[in-house]
């Protein structure tokens, strides 16, 4: 059975994110993406701290699409370094899994 995993990254706008988002389910490369807006990051940047509203992307794909899912996002992201996190995913309903799989197997 394939890993499932979650790719985890920020955009600078929702209008970014729904973009890049449905680009990626386009390509098969994922199943689902959740975009959640209305994230306040902190973070360094060039030598000082920056402030910035965000939104958050979860990306539910296979593992083996994890770098495909990465060059994609850096692909279509605005950012010079666009956060791209792949967590393993621990445990996933088998009815869930068997859907993610075929959506993203075309």
């Amino acid at each position: 059975m394939e890993r499932a995993v979650l790719v985890y990254t920020t955009w600078p706008s929702i209008v970014e994110a729904e973009a890049a988002g449905r680009k990626i389910v386009e390509r098969r490369l994922a199943a689902c993406v959740n975009i959640l807006p209305g994230m306040i990051s902190h973070y360094w940047w060039e030598g000082k701290i920056e402030r910035a509203e965000e939104v958050v992307m979860i990306i539910k794909t296979r593992a083996a699409l994890a770098e495909p899912v990465r060059a994609a996002v850096k692909e279509l992201h605005s950012y010079t370094t666009p956060a791209v996190m792949v967590l393993a995913v621990e445990s996933l309903d088998p009815a869930y899994h068997q859907w993610l799989v075929k959506e993203t197997s075309a």
